[in-house]
C-alpha cells in the first residue's frame, strides 16, 4: 500500500493551515527576513515622509510579516506588496508573493491581473525613482536609460517569479494526478483482486458440485443393486443356493467395479507430475472433476463392456434395465420416435436421469412396477421414469438403503445446464413419476 492519494494526505500534519511542520518554518524565516527588510527600508520612507523614525520601522515590520500568510491568502500577500511598493520597500515580499500566487490553484486570469498590476507598480516605482536620481546627478547617462531600467527592473521582479510559480504549480497538479491515478489503479487491483479471488470461490463450490454429483452418480446405482442383491442372497441362500450363488457373484463384480472406479477418481488427488513430494504439483477441482466424469461416464455393466474412454449413452439403456431387473425389479422400455444420435453431453445426462430414477425406484420403491418412456422428437428428447405403488408399504425400506436427497438435486442440475426441463413428484396412484425434457441442439 503506497502513501499516496487519501493515506498520504493524512499522513502529513502541521500547524493552522500548514500540511507540513516544515512548511511552516520556512513561511516564519521568510516572514521574519521580510520583515527586517521592510522594517530597514522603513526608516528612509519615514524620513521621505517626514515622520519619526519609529513610524516607519512598525510600518515595514508589518507590513513584511504578512508574508507569513502566503500559502493561506496569497491575494492578500500580494496587495499588500503592490500597496507598499511605492514607498519602495518590500521586494522580497513582492517576488515571494508572485510566486506564491502563481502556484496557487487560483485562476490564471487572478494571477495574470496582479501580476499585472504588481509589474506597472514596480515600473512606475522605479520610473520615477531613476529619473530623480539621474536629475540630482547621482548617474550621468542619456534618457533612455530611465526607461530602460524602469522596464527591466520590472520585468526582472515580476516574471522570473511568476513564470516559475507557473512551473511548480503545473507540475505539483501532475504530480497530484499521477499519484491519484495510482490510487485508483491500486482500488482498482484490489477490487480486481476481490473478484478474482470471488469467482475462484464461485468454480471451486461449482467443481465440488460437479465432483460430488459425479461420484454420486459413480457409486449410487451399483451399490444400491449390491444391496438388493445381498438382501435377496440372504433371503434365498438357504431356499435356492444356485440363485444364491449367482446373486454373490454379481455382488462381487459390482462392488469390484465400484472399487475400480473409485480408485480412478480419487487416485487424481494423489498423482503428481513427478515421483517425489516436492514435484507433485496440486491438484485443482477441474481435474478432479474431469477424472469423476469420465470415472462416471464408464457404462453400468460388466467390466471391460465399454472402452476407457466412452461414456454412457442411450444405446446403454437397455442394459442398464437389464440389471435392474436381475435384481428383482420389473421394468420396460417404451420408445417413440426414431432413434438416433446426440450430443455427448445430451446422451450421458439422459443416461443419468434413467440411472438415478431407477436407483431411487430401488432405494424407496422396492419390487415396484417401473416403466421407462424415451421420446425422440424434432429439437428435442424427452425421457420420464415411472414407478407403481410397492407391492407393500414395508418393502420401501427392506434394504436398508440410505437416502442422502442428492439424486433429484443432481439430476435436476444436469438438465438445467443443458437448458432443459425436469420434473418429479408422486404419482395420483400412489407411485413417483421423473420427467425431463432436453433441447436436442
Amino acid at each position: 500500500m503506497t502513501t499516496t492519494g487519501e493515506d498520504h494526505a493524512t499522513a502529513r500534519g502541521g500547524p493552522w493551515w500548514w500540511t507540513r511542520w516544515r512548511s511552516a518554518v520556512l513561511d516564519a524565516v521568510l516572514a521574519v527576513v521580510s520583515a527586517a527588510e521592510c522594517g530597514a527600508e522603513g526608516v528612509r520612507f519615514a524620513r521621505d515622509a517626514g515622520v519619526p523614525a519609529a513610524v516607519g520601522v512598525v510600518f515595514g515590520v508589518l507590513a513584511g510579516s504578512a508574508l507569513i500568510v502566503r500559502r493561506k491568502w496569497p491575494i492578500a500577500v500580494v496587495l499588500v506588496s503592490i500597496a507598499i511598493t511605492p514607498a519602495q520597500m518590500g521586494y522580497l515580499m513582492g517576488i515571494v508573493g508572485l510566486y506564491t500566487l502563481a502556484a496557487s490553484e487560483l485562476p490564471r486570469r487572478i494571477i495574470g491581473s496582479l501580476a499585472g498590476m504588481s509589474f506597472l507598480g514596480m515600473l512606475i516605482v522605479m520610473f520615477v525613482r531613476v529619473r530623480q536620481d539621474m536629475q540630482r546627478g547621482t548617474w550621468e547617462l542619456g534618457d533612455w536609460f530611465v526607461p530602460f531600467a524602469s522596464i527591466t527592473t520590472a520585468v526582472g521582479m515580476t516574471a522570473p517569479p511568476v513564470l516559475l510559480g507557473l512551473y511548480v504549480g503545473a507540475r505539483r497538479r501532475l504530480m497530484e494526478s499521477l499519484r491519484e491515478r495510482a490510487d485508483s489503479l491500486e482500488r482498482e487491483l484490489q477490487l480486481l483482486a476481490e473478484r478474482a479471488e470471488e469467482r475462484a470461490e464461485w468454480a471451486r463450490g461449482e467443481e465440488r458440485t460437479r465432483i460430488a454429483r459425479e461420484m454420486h452418480d459413480v457409486v449410487a446405482h451399483r451399490v444400491s443393486l449390491m444391496v438388493v442383491h445381498a438382501a435377496a442372497l440372504q433371503a434365498v441362500a438357504r431356499k435356492d443356493p444356485e440363485k444364491a450363488v449367482k446373486n454373490a457373484a454379481l455382488v462381487g463384480d459390482m462392488g469390484r467395479q465400484a472399487l475400480t472406479e473409485l480408485r480412478e477418481m480419487l487416485g487424481v488427488l494423489r498423482s503428481g507430475d513427478g515421483a517425489g513430494v516436492r514435484e507433485r504439483a496440486a491438484v485443482p477441482l477441474v481435474a478432479v472433476g474431469v477424472a469423476a466424469a469420465a470415472a462416471a461416464s464408464r457404462a453400468v455393466g460388466d467390466e471391460g463392456a465399454v472402452g476407457a474412454g466412452d461414456g454412457p449413452c442411450l444405446s446403454d439403456v437397455d442394459e442398464l434395465l437389464g440389471q435392474s431387473a436381475a435384481a428383482g425389479m420389473v421394468v420396460d422400455l417404451s420408445v417413440e420416435g426414431v432413434s438416433r444420435s446426440y450430443a455427448a453431453e445430451i446422451e450421458q445426462t439422459a443416461y443419468r436421469v434413467v440411472q438415478e430414477a431407477l436407483t431411487n425406484v430401488h432405494k424407496h420403491a422396492a419390487g415396484a412396477k417401473t416403466h421407462v418412456r424415451l421420446a425422440h422428437r424434432v429439437s428435442e428428447i424427452a425421457m420420464q421414469v415411472e414407478n407403481e405403488p410397492p407391492p407393500e408399504l414395508a418393502s420401501a425400506s427392506a434394504a436398508g438403503l440410505p437416502s442422502g436427497g442428492n439424486g433429484l438435486v443432481g439430476m435436476r442440475e444436469r438438465v438445467l445446464a443443458l437448458g432443459g426441463v425436469f420434473v418429479s413428484g408422486p404419482t395420483d396412484a400412489g407411485g413417483f413419476r421423473v420427467s425431463a425434457v432436453i433441447p436436442a441442439v
